[in-house]
């Protein structure tokens, strides 16, 4: 039967918790390890996340005494995927030999020592794959509300209205190059039809 995770890890393991991330590196990976740590360290918000997690997967399963991966592990690398737009082939790499990924996973920082965790790639496929577009959608209200509290600007004030600001670009499109001659062509078009849709609303047509 799954665990929810480690609960007595070994004494070569580094706790999640005291895991150091390099806070200044520019790849995707370690700010996505920085909000699982952070979900680590609050035991509220990981019970209902796992709980949600063991609803879903372990819900329908009878216990057969194996107990295959951890819920952890499958919302670690599921998370891990889906932030670098990761393929199985990808996820299986930093699963077996990124050290950092590998201590968020609670196993030996290297595949290679007696008794060492390996994650193969079927595995990752019948595992990770578990974790749906519903599942993922309650985790990121879970977080998001749990978050916001975070950037209070006095502890214990009221969470603030949120304010998003997003970034956008313009698509390329096939338009002519826009010269005088060009541009008046286009307002006299756009005026011809601004002149019927005033006639259709506006005035009556009689024989």
């Amino acid at each position: 039967m799954r665990q929810r995770f480690e609960a007595e890890p070994g004494l070569n393991l580094t706790p999640i918790e005291k895991i150091v991330l390099p806070l200044h590196s520019r790849d995707e990976l370690p700010p996505i390890l920085a909000g699982l740590q952070w979900i680590w360290m609050h035991p509220t918000l990981k019970a209902d996340i796992l709980g949600r997690l063991e609803a879903k997967i372990v819900a329908d399963k009878q216990a057969t005494g194996r107990t295959g991966m951890d819920l952890w592990q499958i919302l670690v690398l599921g998370v891990v995927r889906l932030g670098l737009d990761a393929n199985y082939d990808r996820l299986e790499h930093v699963a077996n030999y990124d050290t950092l990924l590998r201590q968020m996973l609670g196993v030996a920082q290297t595949p290679w020592g007696q008794g060492a965790k390996v994650f193969n790639h079927q595995t990752l496929r019948d595992n990770v794959a578990l974790v749906d577009d519903a599942l993922l959608r309650e985790i990121n209200a879970l977080v998001a509300a749990a978050g916001r509290p975070v950037f209070a600007k006095k502890e214990g004030a009221p969470a603030e209205p949120l304010a998003i600001k997003v970034d956008s670009y313009v698509l390329e499109t096939d338009v002519h190059f826009p010269t005088d001659l060009n541009l008046l062509w286009d307002a006299g078009r756009k005026c011809v039809d601004l002149i019927e849709q005033y006639r259709a609303d506006y005035c009556s047509v009689t024989d």
